[in-house]
C-alpha cells in the first residue's frame, strides 16, 4: 500500500520543517505550499492534525509558523501515518472463508507487519539524510 496523498504531503512538509529543527527556525505554511505546490488550506489541515497529535508546535504571529515538538530522530514515519490516517484495522466480516482467501489474508498480514516495521524504524532524521544525499548526488559540476 502506497502512501495516501494526505500522508505524502504531510511527510514532505515535515521534512522541510524538520530540516530547520537544529536552528530553531520556524516554517510557515505558505513557504511549504509554494515550494511543494500543495494547496495552502489542505496543508494547514494536515499540519493542524500533526499539531494535535503532538508532532508539531505552532507559533502565532506574523513571524509564526510550525516547529517540530520533538527531535527528528524521535518521530517515526509510523507516528506520522497514524496521526494522519489513523490505524487501519480491517474487519474480517464478509471475508470469504476458503483456504485460498485465507492464504492471501495471511500474506497481507505479513506485508503489513513488514511495512509497519519499516515505517517504525524510519524517522524524519532518516528522511532528511536521504533527501540530502539525493540533493548532493544530483548536483553536477562542469568545468
Amino acid at each position: 500500500m502506497a502512501f495516501s496523498a494526505k500522508t505524502e504531503y504531510g511527510l514532505v512538509a515535515l521534512i522541510e520543517i524538520a530540516a530547520k529543527y537544529g536552528t530553531g527556525g520556524v516554517t510557515q505554511v505558505a513557504e511549504i505550499a509554494a515550494r511543494q505546490t500543495i494547496p495552502d488550506r489542505y496543508l494547514e489541515q494536515m499540519l493542524t492534525s500533526l499539531r494535535r497529535g503532538g508532532i508539531l508546535h505552532s507559533i502565532r504571529g506574523p513571524k509564526g509558523g510550525y516547529q517540530l515538538a520533538k527531535p527528528p530522530a524521535a518521530i517515526s514515519v509510523a507516528d506520522v501515518v497514524a496521526c494522519l490516517e489513523g490505524s487501519a484495522h480491517e474487519s474480517s466480516e464478509g471475508r470469504r472463508q476458503t483456504p485460498e482467501f485465507a492464504v492471501l489474508h495471511d500474506l497481507d498480514q505479513q506485508l503489513e507487519v513488514a511495512r509497519q516495521s519499516l515505517l517504525q524504524s524510519t524517522t524524519l532524521e532518516t528522511l532528511i539524510a536521504q533527501r540530502d544525499n539525493k540533493t548532493r548526488d544530483s548536483a553536477m559540476y562542469f568545468i
